[in-house]
């Protein structure tokens, strides 16, 4: 569905490139979440998905037409929301009238819902809401087109506690099997129960593209102040209960993942993850 291909790219000519060489491909019907350090790539790799960047080489693939052509096929079927933008000073009423033609799919009925899950008003004015209000709006706005593929960059920056809990409710009911969605963030804990999938990217590599199932079942994440366990562990970080711990799942035990720490295991010791997945580029 959607193949990134060998993509190499720069800011500049003579800089270093932020993306060497980098492959990825993604199928339907998941909740990818990407992660990466600062500087990683992950926000340029987005917009390369969506054809606001031109690769130097490679290309990036989407339901079978070269995203950089912005063609209208594939435009209609995918959705950005950026970390930052801003809206017009004019009302949702007038944004949508001028923005949702473009997307064939596009509900007002599910736009409507989207913002009761927000505590969003249909009548508000785009040109005077928070920061955070604005995310939201734009989130509403973006799963109401009914694309194939939407992205989000940070998507929870900006939100408080009940707009976090709300945006982790607002993604998990409109899922369906004909939409990807990639959230790009550094706030691990609030997709770890929303996402089917993690991809770990660090120096133009994929340290880690596994389903959160294959990841549950090769690894166990617990809390402990067990000494022994603790000096054993793949990767060990201290916590207020002793420290958060990850060991080899070898007795089939079930534990919630710890995206914190399974990124810091995945960045500090990609050897560890190599071994243990034999990391792939695709899924």
């Amino acid at each position: 569905m959607l193949n990134v291909n060998n993509v190499t790219f720069s800011y500049k000519r003579k800089a270093a490139p932020v993306l060497d060489n980098f492959s990825l491909n993604l199928s339907p019907g998941a909740v990818y979440g990407l992660l990466g350090k600062n500087g990683a790539g992950k926000s340029t790799l987005l917009y390369l998905i969506a054809g606001l960047l031109t690769p130097a080489s490679g290309n990036v693939v989407f339901m079978d037409n070269d995203t950089r052509k912005r063609l209208p096929e594939t435009l209609n079927e995918m959705f950005i929301v950026p970390e930052e933008f801003s809206f017009p000073r004019i009302s949702l009423r007038k944004y949508v009238k001028a923005c949702a033609p473009f997307y064939p799919r596009f509900s007002n009925e599910d736009l409507v819902r989207h913002l009761e899950t927000f505590d969003l008003n249909p009548d508000l004015n785009l040109g005077e809401l928070s920061m955070g209000q604005k995310k939201k709006a734009m989130m509403c706005f973006a799963l109401a087109c009914n694309t194939k593929l939407l992205m989000m960059d940070e998507p929870t920056n900006g939100l408080d506690i009940p707009g976090k809990s709300a945006f982790r409710r607002f993604i998990a009911k409109n899922m369906t099997d004909e939409r990807t969605i990639i959230i790009s963030t550094h706030q691990t804990r609030d997709i770890e129960k929303l996402i089917d999938h993690v991809i770990i990217m660090n120096n133009s590599n994929i340290l880690l593209n596994e389903s959160m199932l294959s990841i549950s079942s090769r690894l166990k994440f617990i809390t402990t102040s067990d000494k022994a366990l603790i000096e054993s562990a793949l990767y060990s970080q201290p916590s207020i209960e002793g420290a958060n711990v990850i060991l080899a799942n070898d007795d089939d035990s079930e534990t919630e993942i710890n995206l914190e720490s399974l990124f810091e295991l995945a960045v500090n010791h990609p050897e560890t993850i190599s071994d243990l997945f034999k990391t792939k580029t695709s899924i």
